[in-house]
């Protein structure tokens, strides 16, 4: 009984003792798990899921995603095709492409096209918000110049079927890339809820210099974009401005000339056509340069009549096909004459690099050029001046950047330019289809032109009266100037005068000495007509 007793209290002792060893065997286990710096702060994930920094966490486990890369892959290899057939055309107009305007538009929305869908592929893994929102930005504003170039019917001539294909085709990039952006981030998510269980929120460092690259540069695109839109605002602006006489189709209908012609057809005692004065201008529209006293002679009686007309890519002429020479200009002018009921005879008055067209003109019409009047004019010897490599990029970097018009934009909006001055006048050069006609002319310069103003002094009728009036100024400065200057006194027979004006720059009538000797031997000329 005892015994029985003693074994039962025995074994309850040996039970308790036994759990008072278990908790004090727990409690330094206790003490050991206590928080510190290595003590992880969220609960072990759920097995199964990987964590958001795996590889495996990408978007492009979606088709949609990938589909969505390839897509734009294959549009930015179409733009980048026809970015490089713009690129060309600027030098040499393939076949149905010619535009009648500058192209250096058609050029800068596809190389925005091509910038956008590039951006959008180098940072396709890293959508943002301020990408989409950017991107938005962006299509809104081409979706106004493609409403503008629609909408007015002078810029959707100029621009032709290739300029509003390129600006339809940089909106609906634009918005693409709008989606794109969108795709990846519900991709994004989509993977990283199904993956890790949850949507990863933070960004890496990596990710963060990605998102803050790509907005700069979306930034730089918002600004081009704004820019380019502003330039169209005031082309369409410009597009207003009434020509005086009239633009004809020339060239197989490819492009118009402006011609204008001020006075009546007079005739003498014989009953013959007093010569009408044709003017060809220099390095810059004659409406700002030779206008004023040319109008003066006309209205002291000087001259009866006069006709002029801008080059191709001048004032209100569309731009021509590329190439383009200074033959190719003559011919245009003797169309768009013919097509203006316009007859002569001619008394040819140029100035400039305007003289190789007048001369050129002049051998194609030998029967109806009754006098050649050249002020400081271009010899065909110093035309590669004009044919100068370096020249030439020079002038297709600005007609790049022109459709940005930040010269002629800050000319408007501080300076008080106004429609004139854009289209003919102190702004005119600013112009991408002045440069574009520049451009076309250093070309060629020392080349076609050259040939076609060679066989034109071989052409050239000897008994045609010659007036020759040179700049007192480039004549000092320039040996070769003034030594071409003297040769030019010899393309016909029959000089009835050779002036150098002392004190007069290359346009002579800048100078009222200059203004009163040019009127002067106009009159002679038409005297001895």
């Amino acid at each position: 009984m005892v015994s029985l007793w003693g074994s039962k209290n025995g074994d309850e002792q040996q039970h308790d003792d036994d759990r008072d060893n278990e908790e004090n065997a727990r409690q330094p286990s206790r003490q050991s798990r206590e928080a510190d710096e290595r003590t992880r702060l969220l609960p072990p994930r759920h097995e199964g899921y990987l964590d958001p920094d795996d590889p495996a966490v990408s978007p492009y486990n979606l088709f949609s995603v990938r589909i969505t890369r390839y897509v734009n892959v294959l549009f930015l290899i179409i733009s980048f095709l026809w970015w490089v057939l713009l690129l060309v055309s600027i030098f040499v107009s393939p076949p149905m492409m010619h535009s009648r305007g500058s192209g250096f538009f058609d050029f800068s929305f596809t190389t925005l096209t091509v910038g956008n869908l590039l951006i959008g592929l180098l940072f396709f893994s890293t959508p943002s918000k301020a990408m989409e929102i950017s991107s938005l930005i962006i299509a809104g504003f081409l979706l106004i110049d493609m409403v503008i170039i629609l909408a007015v019917q002078r810029l959707r001539s100029e621009e032709g079927w290739v300029g509003m294909a390129s600006v339809i085709w940089a909106t609906v990039m634009a918005l693409y890339n709008v989606m794109s952006d969108r795709v990846v981030a519900w991709g994004k998510k989509e993977e990283e809820e199904r993956l890790t269980g949850r949507q990863e929120t933070r960004r890496t460092l990596r990710e963060w210099c990605a998102v803050l690259t790509a907005t700069i540069i979306m930034v730089i695109m918002i600004i081009i974009t704004v820019l380019l839109t502003a330039t169209l605002i005031l082309r369409s602006r410009d597009a207003s401005l009434k020509p005086p006489g009239d633009r004809y189709f020339v060239d197989g209908d490819k492009y118009k000339v402006h011609l204008a012609c001020v006075g009546e057809i007079t005739y003498n005692d014989k009953g013959k056509r007093h010569p009408t004065v044709l003017v060809e201008a220099g390095e810059l529209p004659f409406e700002d340069t030779m206008d004023d006293w040319i109008y003066s002679s006309y209205q002291n009686g000087t001259i009866n009549r006069y006709c002029y007309y801008d080059r191709p890519g001048f004032a209100w002429s569309d731009n021509a096909p590329s190439p383009h020479s200074a033959g190719m200009t003559s011919d245009a002018l003797s169309e768009a004459l013919a097509k203006a009921g316009e007859e002569g005879p001619w008394i040819l008055v140029s100035a400039g690099v305007g003289s190789i067209y007048s001369r050129i003109f002049s051998s194609r019409h030998v029967r109806d050029v009754s006098g050649l009047f050249l002020i400081d004019g271009v010899h065909e010897d110093l035309l590669h001046r004009i044919a100068s490599p370096a020249r030439g990029f020079v002038l297709w970097g600005r007609g790049v950047i022109s459709p940005l018009g930040y010269d002629r934009l800050y000319g408007a909006i501080v300076q008080g330019r106004t429609r004139e001055d854009r289209v003919y006048g102190k702004s005119a050069y600013q112009a991408g289809k002045f440069i574009k006609a520049k451009l076309q002319e250093n070309l060629v310069a020392n080349s076609l032109t050259k040939n076609e103003v060679s066989q034109a002094r071989n052409i050239q009728t000897p008994n045609t009266p010659l007036v020759v009036v040179s700049s007192g100024i480039e004549v000092r400065r320039d040996d070769e100037w003034a030594r071409k200057q003297e040769d030019l006194t010899k393309i016909t027979d029959n000089l009835i005068s050779w002036d150098v004006v002392n004190k007069a720059p290359h346009r002579v009538w800048l100078t009222l000495e200059g203004r009163t000797l040019l009127e002067k031997r106009l009159g002679e000329l038409v005297r001895a007509t």
